[in-house]
């Protein structure tokens, strides 16, 4: 049965549910992609409000939905192709939605971190989606598009170039300007209290293998301290989003079918330079919390435009076999990675799987095991990232 629409971005009213819409004004319409697309929330009166303030045409379709109300998410069912939520901490706000998506067939996106709540919903979803056809993609922001896609695109090219993969990939963030979501601390605050109550969570949470059920790989650098990169020769602090990104890099190894091998090892690191300064600016990042503090945006807050415009992202992956073959590749970002650039992955993340991905099977996915090249070259053309090779 047809349904009116093809995309529901769902939290239309919230600051990055808002800046997708901005995005999607620019890339669908009369003078862009023939996308059906509407915005949901709870309130009627804050999405008209939100639609006047973007400039969206008047006639934009406006849909009231609770998800914690199950006729209201029922009704969202019937309506749309594919649910795009930026609706989080996804543990308190996001299992009902997802469970009706798989449920009822329809596609979801979303920009999670909660890699414990992930798991739940793997182990809880992943038969039934398999079953209705649902495409589940979690994860369709910065954590962990830039990461997961990294890392596919290098094998291709480490494939392409000898005919074999790389055993050992390094992710090495070189530059990153912009903050963090608040979406993004109050998801680890709500994942601490869930730790508390459930000691599975903690173990998922350490567990490079905690989105592969199933499969234990080769032992993985734990990447908790600053310590001098023996390629690089420059020092290297944890990175605060390795925890989800690692994981879901695991994920795809293992929907793809390990085609990396089984003793496939990947770790991410954040380069802070050489020599004393480097090792001290390492140092004090590793000793940073204030994610964790209430000091930071709260959700609903972000940046400021021309703060969103100034912010980028620069990323290095390394790969190498046990032979000491490498290759070299770049992925940047021209927007602040919590906001600006995420906006824009979601939507494109969304509009692929619609448009792209029609043989692509039901289940709970990954960005790059999911949707791979056609998803890098959307984001290349229309998102303001690109891949490169380095050195070669």
């Amino acid at each position: 049965m047809s349904k009116p629409f093809d995309v529901v971005v769902f939290g239309a009213t919230g600051f990055t549910g808002r800046l997708v819409i901005e995005y999607l004004l620019q890339r669908v319409g009369p003078s862009g992609l023939d996308v059906r697309w509407a915005m949901a929330g709870r309130s009627a009166e804050k999405l008209a409000a939100v639609r006047d303030e973007v400039g969206a045409p008047a006639d934009t379709p406006l849909l009231v939905c609770d998800s914690a109300d199950p006729a209201s998410v029922a009704q969202l069912m019937s309506r749309t192709r594919l649910v795009l939520t930026t609706v989080g901490p996804y543990q308190l706000y996001g299992s009902e939605l997802v469970a009706a998506c798989a449920q009822a067939g329809v596609d979801y996106v979303d920009l999670c971190g909660e890699p414990a709540w992930m798991r739940q919903m793997i182990d809880a979803h992943q038969a039934t989606a398999q079953a209705s056809g649902a495409r589940i993609v979690f994860s369709c922001g910065f954590d962990s598009i830039p990461f997961d896609l990294g890392v596919w695109t290098l094998q291709q090219q480490f494939a392409q170039r000898f005919g074999a993969p790389a055993t050992r990939v390094r992710g090495r963030v070189r530059k990153m300007k912009g903050t963090f979501s608040g979406g993004t601390a109050a998801s680890l605050k709500a994942t601490m209290v869930a730790a508390a109550k459930d000691p599975r969570v903690l173990d998922w949470l350490k567990s490079p293998f905690a989105l592969t059920p199933g499969f234990e790989g080769a032992r993985q650098p734990s990447g908790h301290k600053p310590m001098v990169d023996e390629v690089l020769g420059l020092w290297v602090a944890p990175f605060v989003m390795a925890p989800i990104n690692t994981k879901n890099v695991h994920r795809s190894h293992l929907l793809m079918g390990h085609p990396w091998g089984a003793d496939f090892v990947y770790d991410e690191m954040l380069i802070t330079g050489p020599g004393e300064r480097g090792e001290q600016i390492a140092k004090a990042v590793a000793a940073d919390k204030s994610l964790a503090s209430d000091d930071g945006p709260k959700p609903g807050e972000g940046p400021s435009r021309a703060e969103r415009e100034a912010g980028h992202y620069d990323v290095l992956f390394i790969g190498q076999d046990a032979s000491g073959l490498e290759v070299r590749l770049g992925v940047t970002g021209d927007r602040d990675p919590g906001y600006g650039s995420t906006s824009k992955m979601i939507a494109e993340a969304a509009l692929c799987l619609q448009r792209d991905c029609a043989s692509l099977a039901g289940g709970i996915w990954t960005p790059a095991a999911a949707m791979g090249q056609a998803l890098v070259d959307r984001l290349q053309a229309h998102a303001g990232l690109r891949f490169a090779s380095e050195g070669v």
